[in-house]
């Protein structure tokens, strides 16, 4: 080994505490890196394989009825390469031990075989015997959440038939691998479960028998569904067909393929942060040991080596740096994403899970940590290389500084001498001050950019449980019913006021702009359910045209005053031009909003109703329930207070997790920031320190100016910070923001608050580490010393 080498080992040993505080930033990137890469993988590896395997449909349809006979004329449509019919319906279920009435989807499970597409994966048991009237299937977490075990039976009301089910058996479906209940915001699998039934008990259940109303369609490889949807439309509309739709508007997949898209999004804009702060870190320190190295420097040229050697020595300990935290970001990253893969695969429903960091993500992590330190060590190294031996041996010429404005004002303010030199130091050294500066304000900025969602679900939640959604609960119908149901829903127990609303699937147009949803209408004056417009008002939706969201109005291209077709998929399935009177902000789906006189004008017939919003007294929530059980009408129930605590408990549970992870990230950014420059500050101003401590300047005061420094540069950086994270935030409501929901950005002063604490917290515990040297300054060595 080289005597150069020897020094290279004996100079990271020598500055193992600041080459750590730089590698734990990197390792933050390469970790985050890894984490986000390895769980977008998972879960679109895991996503794809288990839709391959169970045979998840492309094209998915709903009919009111349609003959079996149709089933031939669907499979010669082109590019169709496998059809499945089945009987769809909804059920209240009575589950024994529990008050609250859930919501059970049925499923029909064919008699001769398997299912050709939708295949249900077994968990437990066995599939129901197709002859049996009793014998059903249930997803899994529907099953776990009510305790159930097989051999377990509850009572389910089916078109007004009540009838005992009995469990032989669990499944997952690639249906549901994120199951959400009728006019839920987030899975409760205790309320809402998927019931597979023998076929020939569904059709008698539901009236279906030579029948179906619900169609899935696999195409083949290439072809694209549009064409494919045209001719089943075509097909189903005589027979009350709704509008076919693909995968992408499938709600369990646009969950799924939402949050995968967020990943993606997550892991292009952290982790360069990271790597920049850390190639930051490495320039400001490698300038310095090169500046005090001056006359090792030229030694090393003096006996024999050569500018190439010496370059490649200070990249080399740059590269340490990099490898000691490539190290610690690969172990850490693995575990984390491994870890949150298996938390994702629990929530989404996978019955198994693909975890397979490729090599690729761990190289190009380490690649780009080893870039990032060797770009920023690189000016230093050449400046070390191009040093001439006889100059390398001199001391550097001191700086040259002259009197400003500047010190004239500070004179005049008569600021302590202590505090004159804290800011002649900052303003003789702007660029490094600025840079130092800017490693913390991206400190806070990390911690704006991930606690602002705090806020931003706390306007979520104010706005669709409070302010839009107002009512207690929401009774669901399996179909339509005239209002005149209104004074029927008033007479059950507890209910002290009804509404009634209207929902009706339609395709709306503007041009070749198309987008499918769900058009609500109500009366004027409703109060529980209500649309607010930009100020936060309730609006009147106008008699003569209709309401959009923002979202969907950009995704169409119109503006208020414009004309949108709309195709309605129920009643005389007929097409209308009407006027976009106003836009609303919406956070959850993309909504078009109609009167409901106008509705009914337009559609020809007589008020009728699709949900009754209702509240509650709730001493009589119990008998509320008992009766709904027993009313054959009434497909489900859904409370509003349940819905608001499974979203709040569920959101809970992942910030806690990420602000977390986000804030010891913030932690070790601005140690790595200040202990560095903290560092560097004491090895440059050692011996002016130590000669004001011959001059009778206490330990305090002398500490005062390495702190105060260092402290100041961290309350400078603040608002820097603070408008780096919201311009962060911005990017995340961006890169996050879906057809399914929209994270609105929300920035409240607690916020700013939290991410100056904890960054100026950890600033003072850094720099209050360097500041115990001082009391170990050897003063009579320090004056010796060229510096």
């Amino acid at each position: 080994m080289q005597a150069i080498d020897i020094k290279l080992l004996r100079d990271f040993r020598r500055l193992w505490l600041q080459a750590v505080a730089i590698a734990l930033v990197l390792a933050c990137g390469v970790a985050i890196l890894l984490t986000s890469v390895g769980m977008y993988k998972a879960l679109s590896e895991t996503r794809t394989a288990y839709y391959e395997r169970n045979r998840f449909a492309d094209i998915f349809a709903q009919t009111r009825r349609a003959p079996l006979s149709l089933l031939a004329e669907i499979a010669r449509i082109d590019g169709v390469i496998s059809v499945e019919t089945r009987i769809t319906g909804a059920a209240t279920l009575d589950i024994p031990g529990r008050t609250r009435t859930a919501v059970g989807k049925v499923l029909s499970y064919p008699e001769d075989s398997d299912p050709l597409l939708n295949l249900p994966s077994l968990v437990k048991g066995r599939f129901p015997d197709p002859i049996s009237t009793k014998e059903i299937v249930v997803n899994e977490p529907f099953a776990i959440a009510n305790g159930f075990k097989l051999g377990d039976s509850f009572s389910a009301n089916l078109r007004g038939q009540k009838r005992t089910l009995t469990i032989v058996g669990t499944a997952l479906s690639p249906e549901f691998v994120y199951t959400i209940g009728p006019g839920a915001l987030m899975p409760d699998n205790e309320a809402f479960g998927i019931i597979w039934m023998p076929e020939r008990a569904a059709a008698a259940a539901y009236d279906m028998t030579g029948a179906f109303n619900d169609v899935s369609i696999a195409v083949a490889s290439g072809m694209t569904t549009a064409p494919v949807i045209d001719a089943l439309d075509t097909l189903l509309e005589p027979f009350g067909g709704l509008g076919a739709y693909d995968r992408t508007t499938q709600q369990s997949d646009a969950f799924l393929d939402a949050e995968i898209k967020q990943l993606k999004g997550m892991a292009a804009i952290l982790p360069p942060i990271f790597f920049l702060i850390s190639g930051f870190l490495v320039s400001m320190v490698m300038s310095r040991i090169i500046m005090l190295e001056r006359s090792e420097i030229g030694l090393l040229k003096a006996i024999g080596y050569s500018n190439i050697e010496i370059c490649l020595h200070y990249l080399m300990l740059a590269a340490l740096i990099a490898v000691v935290g490539v190290g610690v970001g690969w172990v850490a990253g693995t575990m984390l994403a491994r870890t949150m893969a298996w938390q994702y695969a629990q929530f989404f429903d996978f019955p198994f899970l693909i975890f397979r960091v490729s090599y690729w993500v761990y190289a190009a992590s380490g690649l780009a940590a080893l870039l990032t330190t060797s770009l920023g060590a690189t000016q230093a190294a050449l400046k070390a290389a191009r040093l001439a031996p006889a100059i390398a041996m001199q001391p550097p010429a001191p700086p040259r500084f002259k009197r400003s404005f500047i010190d004239d004002a500070m004179a005049h303010m008569r600021l302590s001498q202590s505090t004159v030199m804290i800011l002649r130091s900052l303003l003789r050294w702007p660029l490094r001050s600025f840079l130092t500066s800017l490693g913390l304000a991206l400190a806070v900025a990390s911690v704006v950019s991930s606690t602002f969602i705090n806020d931003a679900l706390t306007e979520i939640v104010d706005m669709a449980f409070y302010q839009t959604n107002r009512q207690d609960a929401m009774l669901l119908f399996a179909d339509d019913l005239p209002e005149a149901v209104l004074e029927d829903v008033r007479h059950l127990p507890g209910v002290l006021q009804a509404e009634s609303q209207q929902f009706h699937a339609a395709i709306l147009r503007n041009g070749h702009l198309t987008k499918r949803v769900a058009v609500e209408s109500r009366r004027p004056g409703n109060d529980l359910s209500r649309v607010l417009d930009a100020d936060g008002n309730p609006l009147d939706v106008p008699a003569n045209g209709v309401v959009l969201s923002k979202r969907l109005a950009t995704h169409l291209d119109v503006r208020p005053g414009e004309n949108v077709d709309i195709e309605f998929l129920t009643g005389r399935r007929e097409t209308f031009s009407v006027t976009v009177t106003a836009l609303v902000e919406q956070h959850f789906g993309l909504g078009a909003y109609m009167n409901l006189e106008y509705l009914n004008a337009l559609f020809r017939q007589a008020p009728r109703v699709s949900t009754v919003n209702i509240t509650l007294d709730t001493d009589q929530s119990d008998a509320l329930h008992a009766a709904v059980k027993n009313t054959p009408h009434i497909a489900g129930i859904v409370e509003m207070n349940e819905n608001r605590r499974s979203f709040e408990n569920t959101i809970e549970e992942n910030i806690v997790v990420m602000n977390t992870i986000y804030i010891v990230v913030a932690v070790l950014i601005t140690i790595g920031v200040t202990y560095n420059a903290a560092r560097i500050q004491l090895s440059e101003r050692a011996r002016e320190l130590a000669s004001l401590r011959i001059l009778g300047f206490g330990r305090g005061e002398v500490s005062y100016i390495l702190v105060g420094e260092m402290m100041l540069i961290a309350l400078v950086a603040q608002p820097f910070g603070w408008l780096i994270g919201a311009g962060i935030a911005q990017l995340m409501t961006s890169a996050f923001t879906s057809d399914l929901y929209a994270i609105p950005l929300v920035l409240e002063p607690s916020t700013f608050a939290l991410a100056s604490l904890v960054v100026l917290g950890a600033a003072l515990a850094s720099v209050m580490i360097v500041r115990r040297r001082l009391d170990r300054l050897d003063l009579v060595s320090v004056m010796k010393t060229r510096e």
